[in-house]
Formats: C-alpha cells, structure tokens, sequence
C-alpha cells in the first residue's frame, strides 16, 4: 500500500477550486494542484467545504483535504470527512482517486490514514461511508477494514447510496 498523508485545505482553496480558479486555488494550497481539482464536476463538493468553512473555519481540519504520495509528493486525490463528529460521534468519510492514479491502492491508504484519526479523535465513537450500489470499486476499498452495512440512503447530489458503519 502506498504511503499517503491527507492535507488540511483553507477557506481560500475551497471558494477559488468553487469557482474553477485553479491558480487561486494553488497560490494558497499547501501543494500544487493537479487541473483535475478545478473540474467542473468538482465544484459542488468545493463549494460545500467553502460554505462549511466559512461558518466555522475550526472545519477546515476534518472536512476534504488533498491526498498526497508521501515517497512522490505527487497528489492523487481527494478525502476527508464531511465535518466534524456530530451528536452521535459519527464521523462521514469521502474520498476520490484521480483516474490516472486509480488501482495502486491510494483511495485504501487514504481510508486508512483517515481511520487512524478518527480512532485518535476522543469524540469519534463510528466512521460511516456510503457508497453507491454499483460501485464495486469503493465497496472493495471499504471491505478489508470490516465496516458493515447499516443500510440505505438517497443523496440529493449522488442519489441511492449503501450505508456502511465501523465503530471507532
């Protein structure tokens, strides 16, 4: 398995990778930004973290951040989570591998390295993913790490999704 870290994004990063301004977005990135980051079918993600942070810039830790070879320094993706544990202690974990960097084990590491947090974190007591039926590819990432199948939901922007928990 690849060695990854995922790196924290600002306010800043999210609303200039929003608005499709990838040279905004890098002038304040930790680390330069592949042009993937500024795709347009990114922005709803990126304009939710901006939103997120901007209420409450403590988010900017948890929410999604970019995934960075640790050995190449080059970044692969996206995770984090969705925010911070909520009433339950539950925690949400997203994540997305570049096409060209998909099947050398990434988006595993980056669930891993993101586990580990959350089991270091006193208020996590579940991390959840949910994950659409028809993506075998996430359900194999997520298998190995024993989360199991709480049940189902419709979200607004990925519609019906299977419901995975773990407890932390």
């Amino acid at each position: 398995m690849p060695r990854v870290g995922v790196l924290a994004l600002s306010h800043p990063v999210f609303a200039a990778l929003a608005d499709g301004d990838l040279a905004a977005a890098n002038a304040a990135a930790p680390v330069p930004l592949p042009p993937a980051f500024a795709d347009p079918g990114w922005a709803p993600v990126w304009r939710m973290r901006a939103q997120q942070v901007a209420d409450d810039p403590g988010v900017a830790a948890w929410v999604t951040g970019v995934v960075q070879d640790v050995d190449s320094g080059q970044v692969v993706g996206r995770a984090g989570f969705h925010g911070p544990p909520d009433a339950r202690g539950m925690v949400e974990i997203g994540y997305a591998v570049l096409p060209e960097h998909r099947r050398r084990g990434y988006a595993r590491a980056a669930l891993a390295v993101l586990l580990d947090r959350a089991r270091r974190e006193p208020d996590v007591r579940v991390v959840r993913l949910s994950i659409a039926p028809d993506n075998a590819a996430s359900q194999a990432v997520a298998r190995p790490f024993g989360f199991r199948e709480v049940g189902e939901q419709v979200d607004e922007v990925d519609g019906l999704e299977t419901v995975y928990e773990l407890d932390a």
